[in-house]
């Protein structure tokens, strides 16, 4: 699972990536600088899984990650391949969810690929090409559907139906994912075609330090604009964050962030952000060797959550031990858990629950 960071050339895309990722991607003046999309795996912080390591005192800790791809500037005409376009619509085709850069602060020092700062004309760039890449894949597959369809296949009519009814929607200037559908349907037909505008997305104000705490008039813009879209708003100064980065020590952060008016960074609310737009959520193993964070799709069972360890887990699942999160705080170790009556066995239909303590039993 992956999130993609989006946006035109010189918003702070690559900046950005630098911030929540070890690898270094090239951060320069001058549009283009990202040509292949690098790709970063990104811990999650997570206050639980140091509360953890505190009651365990394990040998080693392992955080949940998350991928984050640095994507290629867009410009107008992508979806007629100006610019980087077709390469960029095919590396974004493949995330599963977007963070979407959007400029919110003056800078003449920093040129804009349109000459001025407009995060609203910028937005809707991006979504007029993005459209225009799904609406050609809806012509192409209503190409292909109205010959099976003229024989008799339901399936093929309902499917029909749907993205005829889509392919107004895009017409009309609107991204499949503000497209009502029941969720049998959209699972059917849509998410199997991977229509660009039915991911999920997460817009980043990239705004100057003074407005890190509070935004900003573009930012205000960017909320009301996007009000109907139930997408995630995220305010931050993605240079200031890239400063921070560069200090040592947590004192240094520390005092730097109580400066600008913030209690943590902001690219760790983007990455818990990412993590919750890809439909994500943590489990925990904990023990002398090791506390560790798995991450599972929300709405695993015990067997699903066992794969992600070891497929084995899953084929010989028998049960699964759980601690709630809260009740291994409040007792302090896996033993005082049992003596209180608190641990839970549980089976197959289980639904692992964000932030259980699990140990499983399997045989193989």
């Amino acid at each position: 699972m992956k999130a993609g960071i989006v946006g035109l050339p010189n918003v702070g895309k690559s900046t950005l990536f630098n911030c929540l990722s070890n690898a270094k991607a090239q951060s320069a003046n001058f549009p283009f600088c990202t040509i292949e999309p690098n790709v970063g795996i990104v811990n999650v912080p997570d206050p639980r899984l140091l509360k953890l390591e505190e009651l365990v005192q394990p040998q080693r800790v392992l955080p949940a990650t998350v991928e984050i791809v640095d994507i290629a500037g867009l410009v107008k005409g992508a979806s007629k391949g100006e610019g980087l376009g077709n390469q960029f619509l095919a590396n974004i085709r493949e995330t599963d969810a977007i963070i979407h850069v959007l400029r919110c602060f003056e800078n003449e020092n920093i040129v804009h690929v349109d000459g001025s700062i407009d995060p609203i004309r910028d937005k809707e760039t991006i979504d007029i090409e993005l459209q225009l890449k799904d609406m050609e894949a809806v012509e192409n597959r209503l190409d292909r559907l109205s010959r099976i369809a003229r024989s008799g296949d339901k399936a093929a009519k309902r499917e029909m139906e749907i993205l005829e009814a889509i392919q107004q929607h895009l017409d009309a200037g609107k991204s499949i994912r503000s497209f009502e559908l029941n969720e049998e349907d959209r699972n059917t037909f849509l998410k199997p075609l991977q229509f660009i505008t039915d991911k999920p997305v997460m817009y980043v104000c990239n705004v100057d330090e003074a407005s890190a705490a509070t935004g900003n008039e573009y930012v205000e813009k960017v909320k009301e604009a996007v009000a109907g879209e139930g997408a995630e708003v995220l305010v931050l100064a993605v240079a200031t964050e890239a400063d921070i980065t560069e200090l040592e020590t947590y004192e240094e952060r520390k005092m730097f962030l109580d400066d600008i008016g913030l209690d943590e960074p902001g690219s760790s609310k983007l990455i818990r952000k990412a993590y919750k737009l890809l439909n994500l959520q943590t489990y925990f193993t904990a023990g002398v060797k090791e506390v560790r964070a798995w991450t599972i799709p929300v709405g695993a069972t015990a067997p699903e959550a066992a794969g992600v360890i070891h497929s084995d887990f899953e084929k010989g699942f028998i049960r699964a031990e759980v601690i709630h999160y809260e009740d291994f705080v409040h007792y302090g170790s896996e033993a005082k858990v049992k003596e209180a009556g608190k641990l839970g066995v549980e089976g197959k239909e289980y639904i692992v629950q964000d932030g259980d303590v699990v140990h499983f039993r399997f045989n193989v």
